[in-house]
């Protein structure tokens, strides 16, 4: 996607439309409020491939129905993706609002004495609330002077969250999630649902067979030169690891050689399948050079194709990585086991932060007392109560997941404009990579082996799909943890030692299911999870209720929760129960056109 073509923010500088001194006395104040907020936004937010976000401003202000159309009109023909109304006074409600029922919406009122700009934001959202069209209010915590042009810090954390969490809506909407093969192994998320993808996400499902992967690495339907530039790259930067396969499963050096060509091959072409390439075009291949416009996408992998060709776990782990042979760039997002419910998950990650996302299994709950048992050592951590998390899977995690990348000197996955050369070298230098194992992998392949460093403020999350509910989502956020050397060997090498360990100990709140970690990992609802940087459980709840997706199990505290003012409607008191009947009251984002 180009940078021209990504989606606005639309600011609305709405206005007390009575003239004769009224709004004569208002219009620089109000147009220099929208100003103020499209250079905070412009200032502080970027869109994926790290270019400052743009911002389009309604001609003149909204003072009426006519000024509204003429923005609306404006706001299509400008790509504005996202909706901000922002006013210092009082305005007529429901002759100004926003009435596009697909935009996500916010109000900004602000909060003075001389002018009611509260009064219009309690009002104009409870017109939001009776015509059915949720919006956010943002209303600042302190009395400020009508000549006070300073966004407060309350008010700035609110809008950009806002536009943080708009926009990734906008960016989902017209995309389409590629499905790479079928279903993996029988897991139910790798049952692509397509009319989730569209009436949630607004999004398409494109679909390919595998055998798209054998023909085109038959024919050599992939930029052959940057095939020699990628496999040369490979040779340098991904070290080889201790083969763990017995001798009877133990693969030739020839072998491995080429397994290692048909896996770069595999990463190529997936890339390819996802967002077209110019340089099949010159090949002769005009229809393969346009791709499937997709911002994420599933691999199938096990087992139709690993039982026969290599394995999917460079392809993901590099393309879901922030760098590979042409530098850095953004990750691309690619589901192992083509599991698409995690691959939403991670897109609603990325597209939240920027940053990579860890595809991993929820694999185990360890106790302190079965760590001691297992590793014959005392164990004991500042951030771990009654024990831990294992996430691990075969090989695909995002390099990034290393934890090699620092902010403020403590492990981050950062977005890629902001990686350092020398982390991407730690990064590589973290990880390994083994054959994989036989009895697993037939076909072979290369399996990394890293373990992220600890320390990490992180966010696991998984999207589910509800049989007569839809999609809905679990939030835990919480940090990596560091085990001493002897203590995570003992108890990596009960699993499968060629792929990669992240350690997690979920935030306990002492209620519900974050009474322990062990309820933790009792309550997820798959095999599957997803691992953001940061505690930024806030923003999927946010973005979740733009969607309409209820969140049934959080740890997020109640003063960060922002959704649309309607969701008060449904209750104050539980807010879960709230978020469930609000989310079921107005259905799938797009499921009412």
């Amino acid at each position: 996607m180009k940078p021209s073509s990504y989606p606005k923010v639309g600011i609305r500088p709405t206005i007390d439309g009575r003239l004769g001194g009224v709004r004569e006395s208002l219009e620089e104040r109000t147009m220099q409020q929208a100003r103020a907020v499209a250079d905070l936004i412009a200032k502080e937010l970027r869109y994926p491939d790290g270019s400052p976000v743009e911002c389009v401003i309604a001609d003149t202000c909204i003072g009426g129905v006519k000024e509204a159309a003429a923005c609306a009109d404006k706001f299509k023909r400008e790509n504005a993706g996202v909706s901000l109304t922002v006013t210092p006074c009082w305005c007529y409600g429901s002759e100004t609002m926003d009435m596009d029922p697909h935009l996500p919406k916010a109000v900004w009122g602000f909060n003075g004495t001389e002018r009611p700009g509260a009064v219009y934001l309690a009002a104009v959202l409870a017109g939001h609330t009776q015509k059915g069209l949720p919006a956010f209010g943002i209303y600042g915590k302190d009395v400020q002077a009508a000549t006070d042009t300073e966004i407060p810090a309350d008010v700035r954390g609110k809008l950009l969250d806002f536009v943080r969490c708009g926009l990734a809506v906008a960016l989902m909407r017209g995309k389409s999630y590629l499905s790479m093969g079928g279903t993996s192994m029988g897991i139910a998320g790798s049952v692509v649902d397509p009319a989730m993808w569209e009436k949630w996400l607004g999004m398409r499902v494109e679909a390919i067979d595998m055998s798209e992967f054998a023909g085109r690495m038959r024919k050599g339907w992939y930029d052959q030169a940057e095939y020699g530039k990628a496999l040369a790259w490979v040779k340098a930067n991904c070290p080889e690891g201790k083969d763990y396969n017995s001798p009877e499963a133990t693969r030739s050096r020839e072998q491995i050689d080429s397994e290692w060509e048909d896996s770069v091959k595999m990463a190529l072409i997936a890339r390819d399948l996802m967002t077209g390439n110019p340089k099949l075009a010159e090949m002769g291949l005009g229809e393969q050079a346009q791709g499937h416009n997709a911002i994420a996408a599933g691999f199938q992998g096990q087992r139709q194709w690993t039982d026969h060709f290599p394995n999917g776990d460079f392809l993901e782990a590099i393309l879901n990585s922030s760098f590979d042979w042409n530098g850095k760039r953004a990750p691309y997002i690619v589901a192992t086991e083509n599991d698409a419910l995690n691959g939403a998950g991670m897109l609603f990650g990325h597209l939240l932060t920027h940053t990579a996302q860890i595809f991993a299994d929820l694999r185990t709950y360890w106790s302190c007392e079965a760590i001691e048992t297992a590793s014959g050592k005392s164990f004991s951590h500042p951030l771990v109560k009654d024990g831990i998390l294992h996430l691990i899977n075969s090989g695909p995690a995002a390099l990034d997941g290393t934890g090699e990348q620092e902010i403020d000197g403590v492990p981050a996955m950062k977005p890629f404009w902001d990686i350092a050369d020398a982390e991407v070298e730690k990064c590589l230098k973290a990880t390994t990579w083994h054959p994989s194992i036989t009895e697993y992998f037939p076909g072979g392949g290369l399996s990394t082996r890293y373990r992220t460093r600890g320390g990490m403020p992180a966010t696991m999350i998984r999207l589910n799909l509800v049989d007569g509910l839809g999609p809905a989502l679990q939030i835990a956020e919480g940090h990596t943890v560091d085990l001493p050397d002897d203590v995570h060997d003992a108890l990596d090498q009960r699993t499968n030692p060629t792929w990669p360990t992240t350690w997690f100990a979920p935030v306990l709140t002492g209620q519900g299911a974050f009474r322990s970690a062990y309820e933790v990992m009792n309550n997820w609802g798959a095999n599957h999870c997803v691992m953001s940087h940061g505690h930024i459980g806030h923003l999927y709840l946010t973005l979740a209720s733009m969607l309409r997706i209820p969140v049934y199990m959080h740890n997020v505290s109640e003063e960060r929760i922002f959704r649309p003012s309607a969701w008060r409607a449904f209750g104050t008191a539980d807010l879960e129960g709230a978020d469930f009947r609000a989310c079921a009251n107005y259905g799938p984002l797009y499921g009412k056109v």
